[in-house]
């Protein structure tokens, strides 16, 4: 069953050195301040898996705590390149990197093949393009039932997932809304979940039928107002797309990169996340 604490117990708790670890999130929802917190700790030789890895993939990179990234595609949402992980790739700063690419179609596939404890994912893709020469673990199987030939890739079983959502009730049940990308997925593959929420209340007044993670479904709950930013939060803040453009300057320069790192991450709280998203509240 879920269990109520502060981010940095769960993380503490739940994340090790040398894990595989998801901090995911599509568009909004993104688990920025859970991120920050596995920075604060100093938490090394990951393997991190993402469909859409963006800035705090960057963050996590540049300080030296990913040896290996699973991925479909990597970049600053609207801006342009990840500048620290390309300054693994091609200098090795602060280390060499490992690259595991695939598809988006690939990546859903595996992590509901991760899901559902299978150990992998069967899918009409990568017909026509080369991945397969970069990536070892795309492979061919035929189909017994009619011949078809289909790729097929490891499914997805993270040590533990990391999301942000809007809500919590009390019994530990957690309501996800807007825009879905595979968080559900990532938490049920999962062998651990920390799930950072803008708000725990009595009831969460939404239909049976919404985007619910039941209690059973989740190792941790910490209640992180804000957590997402600069993502946004559907229903409480909108999207910072002003410092989505200004990393793309932080980035570029290790030095500056390492300065920002240590005043707004290494020196920062999750409760800081609060104040950060003030200026950018909706309506609920």
């Amino acid at each position: 069953m879920a269990k109520f604490m502060s981010l940095p117990d769960a993380v503490r708790e739940n994340l090790n050195d040398g894990d595989t670890v998801a901090f995911e999130g599509f568009t909004h929802l993104i688990p920025h301040a859970a991120a920050h917190e596995a920075v604060r700790q100093g938490c090394k030789d990951l393997t991190v898996i993402r469909m859409t890895p963006d800035v705090i993939y960057d963050q996590l990179i540049g300080m030296g705590m990913v040896k290996k990234m699973i991925f479909s595609y990597a970049g600053n949402p609207g801006v342009g390149l990840l500048r620290r992980m390309r300054d693994a790739v091609e200098k090795g700063w602060p280390h060499k990197l490992e690259l595991e690419e695939h598809s988006h179609a690939a990546m859903a596939n595996a992590y509901e093949a991760g899901a559902a404890g299978l150990p992998c994912a069967v899918l009409r893709g990568y017909r026509g393009v080369d991945y397969a020469a970069v990536n070892s673990n795309i492979k061919s199987v035929t189909c017994p039932f009619t011949g078809e030939v289909l790729a097929a890739v490891p499914s997805v079983r993270p040590d533990v997932t990391f999301i942000h959502a809007q809500k919590a009730d009390r019994k530990g049940n957690v309501l996800i809304e807007g825009i879905l990308g595979v968080q559900k997925e990532a938490v049920l593959a999962a062998k651990r979940s920390v799930v950072t929420v803008e708000e725990i209340v009595d009831d969460l007044e939404t239909h049976p039928n919404a985007c619910l993670l039941p209690d059973w479904t989740v190792t941790a709950i910490c209640e992180v107002p804000g957590g997402a930013h600069p993502s946004y939060a559907h229903g409480y803040y909108t999207r910072d797309n002003a410092n989505y453009i200004a990393w793309d300057k932080i980035a570029s320069d290790r030095e500056t990169f390492l300065a920002w790192m240590e005043e707004h991450v290494i020196n920062a709280t999750p409760a800081d996340f609060a104040v950060r998203v003030q200026r950018l509240r909706t309506a609920a």
